[in-house]
């Protein structure tokens, strides 16, 4: 199972599940990060323990362990 924490730069995926529980949960989701949601991963920093992901048209930073809490899929876009 494919974690959004491993995902490389520059590449798009779609959320699957979500593991987090409680508030980080009712926050992930505030955040838009429900099953479906695109999201593009935009930058990363310093040991990768800081991520910035785009999520329906919004800049948003995860740490490391946030992300490991959230299952993708690969997408692929026809062009």
């Amino acid at each position: 199972m494919e974690k959004l924490c491993h995902v490389n730069v520059g590449n798009t995926v779609m959320v699957k599940k979500l593991f987090s529980k409680n508030m980080l949960r009712e926050r992930m989701m505030a955040l838009g990060i429900t099953k479906g949601t695109l999201i593009e991963v935009m930058l990363k920093g310093p040991g990768d323990n800081l991520t910035v992901y785009k999520i329906r048209d919004t800049l948003i930073a995860l740490r490391k362990e946030e992300a490991s809490l959230i299952s993708i899929q690969p997408v692929e876009f026809n062009q």
